[in-house]
């Protein structure tokens, strides 16, 4: 077929889809029987997908819905999505669990209910037996099943004998101490999945009780699902999997291998391991460095790297997913990951919290957001608080932005930029952890910040990792971190209770950059109480013997931020742009826009937009003297 058939034969097609566009409805009182109308709803979603073209909308109405929705298709491009959305105005669940009744008190035990489930109501897959497990994941110790059960839609933890369900005992690493006593923990023989759960003073009976059985929500099994609309949802308790960066990542939503999908509107909660993932395929490894530990980690996702852009990782093909204005929340692993699959992505205006709070086990992989690759990706306007990190950006960051986020009460730190040599950007951000940037990176611009916590830098001559021609995924070389090539301007330093975290890693201020390899360009920021200025910063405001008394509080209305400044002079600062910022090192590439366009920092934390001589910090023209803004 020559060209002029095959683009005139697309084009029929597209507008066919058009044309004969639908809406289908699924109510939980319909069938799957019916024609998927207002009047005859479908029965379920899945149903619902099997039936849907480009083009065609799917709406679904108030009620839970038990299902794992596998879209058999997607859409064709942005005008011809598949869109499937709860119906305005009305509570759609989708879960992962079943209701679980039939619970027999344990002989001798006033809160220990035991209940026997064949295994054949799990069909294939069965979270009871299926464990944990993956590269860069440390189970601490014991077992952990994909598995969970949850009381009034609240998760148990899950214990490594019965005498820890019999008998438990509180957990103070855990953020939800209390909570901790509230156990369970199962056995399989052959037949049956016996559960023992301590409800404590509840009748689970009673009460509504689910435990996870399957492994997603929302997921394609085959790639190429393209251009999919999720909206408006209720997303929770299904028994996810372990998503390291060199493993095919399925998620409580997860997009596979795919392009263009819009996840907006929806609340994302209770899952074993990840809320949304925007991850990798499983045919470039599956956890390969777990299935042959004798290389390195890190060569094997070098290797991984390459097979996926055999593999057609590229802005053609993979990505550029929009995820916005979702509630996420009680994952234990993040809440949104992705391994190369997030690259030229948006993710904005998410409220992220309550991520790795139980702390029943570790890894490398856990935080907020947890990225690999996220080229040209944009991170903006982001709530994200009590996540342990909270974004953290794993090899590849070239042409990454983070900007407008609010982070504070993540307790390793806000914003964590391993092995990447730009460049990246982070600006007009609200840092409040104790620490607030760890930075093993180089290559990137910090602008219009404000920093409470510590910045810890540290270098890494062991691993090679790679960098890409501007704006694409073709590989231009491998380097070591030797640190430096960074751009810190119109940045505020102003610790918060410094003597507390004394002991906590890393720098109040810049002093840590002072024997960097590469050079650094440092200048017009704002040093307040026991922040160190960088030893050849030459313009700055020097206002270490004053402590601004910077706080973050969660109040019924929304999150504040309170801080006193002293009467000081207005530093020279001038608008930070793609000229003044220069190139990164070994990319060789501007900062700049992710279509090449020069960039121009010029709206603060609000969207208002700067002066020409612009307010170092987060927030333009903030006054002398107490006060008190809601930013958030």
């Amino acid at each position: 077929m020559n060209k002029k058939k095959l683009l005139t034969g697309c084009l029929t097609a597209i507008l066919f889809f058009s044309a004969q566009a639908k809406e289908y409805h699924v109510s939980v009182k319909g069938d799957d029987k019916n024609t998927g109308t207002s009047e005859a709803p479908f029965r379920t979603i899945s149903h619902a997908a099997q039936t849907a073209l480009p083009g065609d909308v799917i709406t679904v109405h108030q009620g839970t819905y038990r299902e794992w929705v596998n879209p058999p298709v997607g859409g064709t491009d942005n005008e011809n999505r598949i869109v499937y959305r709860a119906a305005p105005g009305e509570e759609v669940k989708i879960k992962g669990s079943e209701q679980i009744t039939g619970w027999v008190k344990e002989k001798d035990s006033e809160s220990t209910w035991k209940v026997v489930i064949p295994n054949s109501f799990f069909g294939s897959y069965n979270p009871y037996t299926d464990l944990i497990e993956g590269d860069w994941f440390n189970n601490m110790g014991r077992i952990h099943h994909t598995g969970e059960v949850f009381l009034n839609e609240k998760s148990l933890y899950e214990k490594e004998s019965l005498e820890k369900v019999l008998h438990p005992s509180i957990d103070s690493t855990a953020k939800d101490p209390e909570g901790t006593q509230y156990t369970w923990y199962c056995e399989n023989d052959g037949t049956n999945t016996i559960i023992w759960a301590n409800f404590h003073k509840y009748n689970p009976n009673k009460e509504l009780v689910e435990i996870s059985v399957r492994p997603t929500c929302f997921y394609p099994e085959k790639k190429g699902i393209n251009y999919i609309t999720l909206k408006g949802f209720h997303i929770s308790q299904a028994a996810t999997q372990w998503a390291a960066p060199t493993a095919e990542q399925i998620g409580m939503v997860a997009v596979h291998w795919n392009k263009g999908w819009i996840i907006e509107n929806n609340i994302i909660c209770n899952s074993k391991c990840n809320g949304i993932t925007l991850g990798k395929e499983r045919d470039s490894g599956h956890n390969v460095w777990s299935n042959d530990p004798s290389i390195d980690g890190s060569l094997h996702y070098i290797e991984v790297t390459f097979r996926a852009i055999r593999n057609g990782w590229n802005k053609e093909n993979i990505g550029g997913h929009i995820v916005r204005n979702n509630t996420i929340f009680n994952c234990e692993q993040t809440g949104i990951c992705g391994s190369m699959g997030a690259a030229f992505s948006i993710i904005e205006n998410n409220h992220i919290y309550d991520i790795w709070t139980k702390r029943q086990f570790n890894g490398a992989e856990i935080g907020g957001i947890k990225f690999h690759a996220a080229v040209d990706a944009q991170i903006v306007h982001n709530r994200i608080h009590n996540t342990g990190r909270g974004v953290w950006l794993d090899w590849m960051t070239q042409g990454t932005r983070v900007s407008r986020n609010l982070f504070y009460n993540n307790d390793l730190e806000d914003i964590f930029l391993e092995v990447n040599h730009g460049p990246f950007i982070i600006d007009n951000n609200i840092c409040c952890s104790p620490v607030a940037i760890s930075e093993q990176s180089q290559g990137g611009a910090y602008i219009h910040n404000l920093f409470l916590g510590k910045i810890y830098n540290f270098v890494e001559y062991s691993r090679y990792t790679p960098y890409f021609l501007p704006h694409s995924t073709d590989v231009a070389g491998l380097s070591i971190i030797p640190g430096g090539d960074d751009r810190y301007i119109n940045n505020v330093f102003a610790p918060a209770e410094p003597e507390k975290f004394e002991k906590v890693r890393g720098n109040y201020g810049l002093c840590g950059y002072n024997k960097a390899a590469y050079p650094m360009l440092v200048e017009d920021n704002v040093y307040f109480k026991q922040a160190v200025p960088f030893a050849n910063e030459t313009r700055k405001l020097d206002k270490t013997e004053f402590s601004p008394n910077v706080t973050i509080s969660e109040e019924a209305d929304g999150v504040y931020l309170a801080f006193e400044l002293p009467e000081m002079e207005k530093p020279a600062t001038k608008t930070v742009n793609t000229d003044r910022l220069g190139t990164a090192k070994l990319p060789r590439q501007h900062f700049e826009q992710p279509d090449g366009k020069p960039i121009e920092i010029n709206i603060d934390f609000f969207g208002i937009p700067r002066s020409e001589q612009p307010s170092p910090g987060p927030i333009e023209n903030i006054k002398q003297g107490n006060t008190k803004i809601k930013i958030w």
